[in-house]
């Protein structure tokens, strides 16, 4: 089968693991986003995942309760962790060879970052989840995929959400709200559409990766924008 990518980033919200439940992980959810996954890997696509934690500490939450931002990014680095060890175990569980890169040294548990060694194992065929952020307080993991999209010479970085597109509106305000199958980086920041963070988006688009977003909940969404099918919608240069 024709794949129209054939390296990926993959950045996924840490809220995407927890499916319906309050916080945590949804093992039913893991389980089927590994298998959309594994599904992709074996058509030989290489795939980088960059995994939030807002599913067990948001930074800026912390923040916004009185606790120092550093702090508080931090202890949201070390959440990212833990949903990279539990993404990384579900995958083994399904037979999928992956590997947990952390931009903190936390070596008792996962090993460090290196970017040589995680292109090694992309080319390899192994799925390479980057955890800790960029390793530094006042950057979102947004800006840790694209940090790392750029770094592994990913063709694109697909941003899994809870919605299945950019809307011209916001959808659940007004039905009359329309997707937007693909639109330009600049059309994205004169419209308003907060696509990533700043940082983020600023760093896509002066290094032309292009950003699909999609949303993690539809059925086959993966595999679809992996065959270059209709699905979310493509921010472009």
């Amino acid at each position: 089968m024709a794949v129209a990518y054939k390296r990926i980033l993959l950045k996924l919200s840490g809220e995407a693991l927890m499916g319906d439940d309050a916080y945590g992980i949804n093992q039913g959810v893991v389980s089927r986003i590994v298998a959309e996954v594994a599904e992709v890997s074996r058509l030989g696509v290489e795939i980088g995942i960059v995994i939030g934690g807002g599913n067990i500490f948001r930074g800026m939450a912390g923040a916004a309760s009185g606790m120092d931002r550093a702090t508080a990014d931090y202890m949201g680095m070390l959440a990212t962790i833990m949903n990279a060890m539990a993404l990384g175990d579900a995958m083994r569980v399904a037979g999928v060879s992956a590997r947990v890169q952390s931009a903190l040294n936390v070596e008792q548990v996962v090993e460090p970052y290196i970017r040589g060694k995680a292109i090694r194992y992309l080319e390899e065929g192994k799925v390479v989840i980057f955890a800790a952020g960029t390793g530094n307080p006042f950057f979102t993991t947004d800006t840790a995929a694209a940090l790392r999209g750029t770094e592994m010479e990913a063709e694109i970085v697909l941003k899994a959400t809870k919605v299945d597109g950019i809307y011209s509106a916001d959808p659940k305000k007004d039905p009359s709200a329309t997707r937007y199958s693909k639109i330009s980086f600049d059309e994205a920041i004169a419209r308003n559409l907060q696509v990533m963070d700043a940082t983020a988006f600023a760093l896509c688009r002066d290094q032309r990766l292009p950003i699909k977003v999609f949303s993690i909940f539809t059925p086959g969404a993966l595999m679809r924008i992996i065959r270059g099918e209709d699905e979310g919608t493509l921010v472009h240069i």
